[in-house]
């Protein structure tokens, strides 16, 4: 992957409409080459996709909440259970298993404490925890779904 390659990169992160001519003219290509690069990327699995973002606030789900899980539980029944209950539950848009003292930390998107509560019954119905730790976010000073890419000119194989 090159200085190229980011900028196409970089440019599909910030509008994925648009389309191969104008991504090859700000970057300096012919429409051609321009797809072919996007398709190299495509395949090498660094593009994995293009989505629309939409406005939480109008969709009413305006509340982020942090959610720290502990479990007493480590097998691959209850991880496939877990797995399996934060997959289904559409309020979760992150998740991650953690080291330290959390074993996994959640971003739950809701519109309010109530919708909240309805999410955090649903979650215990589904698998069983420890403890279950709730931080609200009271104020989303930056959001991006846009990776960093790498300044330099190196050059990686892509």
């Amino acid at each position: 992957m090159d200085a190229t390659d980011r900028q196409i990169l970089d440019l599909l992160q910030q509008d994925a409409t648009l389309s191969t001519a104008a991504i090859a003219e700000q970057v300096g290509l012919s429409p051609t080459p321009c797809w072919r690069r996007i398709q190299n990327l495509e395949k090498a699995g660094v593009l994995r996709g293009r989505v629309a973002l939409l406005d939480r606030k109008q969709l009413d789900l305006n509340v982020d909440v942090f959610v720290e899980i502990k479990t007493d539980r480590h097998t691959p029944e209850w991880i496939e259970t877990f797995t399996r209950a934060i997959d289904e539950l559409d309020e979760v848009v992150e998740c991650y298993r953690m080291s330290g003292e959390v074993d996994y930390l959640l971003r739950v998107a809701v519109g309010d404490i109530e919708a909240y509560d309805a999410f955090y019954k649903r979650l215990i119905e589904r698998v069983e925890v420890a403890n279950i730790s709730s931080y609200f976010s009271m104020e989303r000073m930056k959001y991006t779904t846009a990776l960093p890419l790498q300044a330099d000119d190196q050059s990686t194989e892509v």
